[in-house]
């Protein structure tokens, strides 16, 4: 076959177009520009996905396909990037949500608009392959694509896909699916790839996240306790998400976190611990890749956490309810929840709030 792959001159989208020549297939690689230009936050910044440093980013790919053998485009998504992600990214931080910038590119942009863009500037492909850690099957039974964790756990990524459609899937390849990242930076040093030893991204934006933040005039504000009791002042509420400790500049007895924050009042809500613990929670804008909506799964609530199991009842309107098993710490209204069963991802949806249903207190505390 003929297959697109979306670089981004890291090591692993590298090694996945070096995996699937290996493998006998035409590969051509393409990568999206999508820094809008300005001014560079700081000095030197590197290791974001988003930022000045990205021709860089351009090079590396370009020294990669060169030494590949294979071709490679460029494609300017940085007007779509604009409209799309940083336009969302700014709205949610501005209405008192934490976003995930990287769900909505990974919907809308690196498997939308680059491949759609590839196609139209006269590239013909037959898949369209990526770097990430994931998994494709087919279900014989229901006739439609699966989207599965990557056997690497440590490493999976399908958190950030969730919000594929099975039509999307169906023209998807992940090479490094099966693989463990120590097995991946192996054969990159094997085959002498120029970024065998380059360090991951590991952030969207390494700057300072008012600098993409539209509504600067919110400005600084105040931090109330959960009485309404005014305790401190905060420096823009884009700064500060659920669950969030460090950084507040309140010092009481017992430590306090984010509990909530409120846009129209330009207010962050601070409480102890327990206050934060939920039993549940509302998701809306849910995207189903399963056929069926088990009635007992796992959930992932953030990127970074374990998933727990859960009963999801299905609502109107793409909405769901998640029943958590035990409590869960700081359920944040803006980032996504993704839904599992075994190894299979079953859908998601963007958390709209928690459900305590009475304050919850961790059989932890």
């Amino acid at each position: 076959m003929k297959i697109a792959v979306g670089m981004s001159g890291g090591v692993d989208s590298s090694v996945a177009a070096l995996l699937l020549k290996q493998a006998g297939h035409e590969v051509v690689g393409a990568i999206m520009k999508i820094w809008g230009g300005g001014s560079a936050p700081d000095a030197g910044m590197r290791n974001a996905c988003y930022g000045p440093d990205e021709e860089d980013d351009v090079r590396d790919a370009a020294a990669v396909c060169s030494f590949l053998g294979i071709p490679l485009q460029v494609i300017d998504c940085s007007a779509q990037y604009k409209d799309i992600v940083l336009d969302y990214f700014s709205r949610e931080y501005c209405d008192g949500r934490t976003p995930n910038p990287c769900v909505v590119c990974n919907k809308h942009l690196k498997f939308g608009i680059l491949p759609d863009l590839l196609a139209k500037s006269g590239i013909t492909f037959d898949r369209f392959a990526t770097g990430h850690y994931a998994q494709v099957d087919y279900d014989e039974k229901t006739r439609r694509p699966v989207l599965k964790k990557a056997c690497d756990t440590a490493k999976d990524q399908t958190y950030f896909l969730y919000r594929l459609s099975p039509e999307q899937l169906a023209t998807l390849v992940f090479p490094l699916g099966k693989l463990e990242k120590t097995a991946v930076r192996t054969i990159a040093a094997n085959a002498g790839l120029p970024v065998h030893d380059k360090e991951e991204s590991q952030d969207f934006y390494c700057g300072d996240y008012a600098d993409l933040i539209h509504a600067k005039e919110n400005g600084n504000g105040a931090i109330v306790d959960i009485h309404g009791k005014r305790v401190g002042t905060h420096t823009g509420i884009w700064n500060y998400t659920v669950g969030q400790r460090k950084g507040l500049g309140v010092f009481q007895k017992n430590p306090l976190y984010v509990v909530s924050i409120n846009a129209q009042r330009n207010e962050i809500v601070v409480g102890e611990k327990e206050l934060l613990y939920a039993k549940g929670l509302r998701a809306a804008d849910v995207n189903m890749i399963a056929a069926t909506l088990p009635p007992r799964v796992s959930v992932k609530i953030r990127s970074n956490s374990r998933e727990v199991p859960a009963a999801v009842i299905a609502g109107h309107e793409k909405e769901i309810v998640v029943t958590f098993d035990q409590p869960q710490f700081a359920v944040t209204p803006g980032q996504s929840v993704v839904i599992y069963d075994n190894e299979t991802v079953v859908g998601g949806g963007v958390i709209t709030e928690a459900l305590p249903d009475a304050p919850c207190i961790s059989p932890e505390l």
